[in-house]
């Protein structure tokens, strides 16, 4: 028998609903912000990776699923969504009306060890807003993510903030942490130990040496931060607080991609079970890295599969849609037609139905409209086929009445 790959799983039945039911909230509360969808390709030139996420990151050096095509072209299945969104607003110049603010949902694949909420094929939602630098965008960024949560129904949950500063800042804090960190290396993981000269930053985000007194001693990069820096930080800090957004300040927070300056954040609950279930942060020098305008630019993604575990962990009851407002079902097999021509009018002016069309008895049709948990059930048989008077079933109720078939849409207006 054929399996699925490791690290991804079926979506369908109830965890299904669980997603749609997230995705179509997230739509929402974006839109409720004025953000406009967009998609982009699940393949991408891989350049666009190593040059816009960052050569030594996690990401490009492990985890990247890259092949070379027909055309003898260096490929790469996304792994994250900001790269390729920027390539999208380069390409197809959707610099030129700004503010631009996109929201997007889909897969990402990553080649690591699968574990609760943490998949090769991982799927994330989130939002890329370009054409301010104004602190007070960052703001509304970490806010949008805060109140799709609450929405959700995850109350305990807290940003937890930091501020990274420029490319020019980092410089001088990487030299600082190379200094601190140089003396006893040889302690560390084979990874730190490669990211001391190419990207110490790194070692702040390690896994396996967060616990090092040397990783908790380290500089503070909020030390480093010019005063221009420090005051859209501080302002930052100042429109959460008016906002009455509960945000916690770890100046050790860097996030995993190249591409961050100045504000990165992400969103944790009290649980804690997973770090983080999203984050982003400030990238307002991509664009320009990539060849395009110089347009300063935030934005977060949230990861789907961790969502869901929370809400299951947090035992929270979605408010799901999963009912059928008719199910129709037939005597016989001679008014099958009719009910397929019934259940067609119906679908056409926007109502959930279905029908059964299997000839079973009547105890088993019956028993499949309350496992559907329909609303109403219509019951056809020859005279009601003949007659076009139908004889609907209030299946909270129990009670039967004669509807004319002229009148269904009336009735149903009224009824459900």
């Amino acid at each position: 028998m054929i399996q699925k790959l490791k690290g991804t799983y079926d979506v369908y039945g109830d965890i299904s609903k669980k997603h749609d039911y997230v995705k179509k909230l997230f739509q929402a509360v974006c839109e409720s912000y004025n953000y406009s969808y967009i998609e982009t390709p699940l393949i991408e030139r891989s350049e666009l990776y190593h040059r816009g996420v960052g050569e030594t990151t996690d990401i490009v050096t492990k985890e990247t699923y890259d092949f070379v095509d027909r055309g003898n072209r260096k490929n790469t299945i996304r792994p994250e969504a900001t790269a390729g969104v920027a390539r999208a607003i380069i390409e197809d110049k959707l610099y030129n009306i700004l503010p631009l603010k996109l929201w997007y949902i889909g897969s990402m694949f990553r080649y690591e060890r699968p574990q609760k909420g943490r998949y090769r094929e991982l799927r994330q939602m989130g939002i890329e807003s370009y054409g301010s630098n104004d602190p007070i965008m960052d703001a509304e960024v970490i806010s949008l993510g805060v109140n799709f949560l609450k929405e959700l129904g995850l109350r305990d949950v807290k940003v937890v903030l930091n501020s990274i500063g420029s490319m020019q800042t980092r410089e001088k804090y990487k030299k600082a942490l190379i200094n601190h960190f140089k003396s006893d290396i040889d302690n560390f993981c084979d990874d730190c130990k490669n990211r001391l000269d190419k990207n110490p930053l790194r070692i702040l985000d390690c896994k396996i040496d967060c616990n090092n007194k040397l990783v908790k001693n380290a500089p503070s990069i909020l030390d480093y931060l010019n005063e221009e820096e420090k005051d859209h930080f501080d302002k930052v800090k100042k429109y959460l607080d008016s906002l009455d957004i509960d945000y916690e300040v770890d100046d050790t927070l860097v996030r995993g991609l190249d591409y961050y300056t100045n504000t990165v954040f992400e969103y944790v609950t009290k649980t804690n079970e997973f770090g983080s279930i999203g984050g982003g942060g400030r990238y307002n020098d991509l664009l320009k890295s990539l060849d395009g305008p110089d347009i300063p630019a935030i934005g977060f993604a949230f990861g789907l599969d961790r969502i869901i575990s929370e809400i299951e962990s947090n035992e929270i009851k979605l408010n799901l849609n999963d009912e059928l407002d008719c199910y129709i079902l037939t005597i016989s097999e001679n008014e099958n037609g009719y009910a397929l021509n019934l259940a067609q009018k119906l679908r056409m002016c926007g109502y959930k139905i279905d029908l059964d069309l299997s000839n079973k008895n009547m105890k088993s049709k019956f028993k499949e409209a309350d496992r559907y948990k329909a609303k109403q059930i219509i019951i056809i048989g020859e005279e009601e086929a003949s007659s076009n008077e139908l004889t609907i079933r209030d299946n909270l109720t129990k009670e039967e009445r004669k509807v004319a078939i002229d009148d269904i849409i009336d009735y149903f207006d009224v009824n459900l």
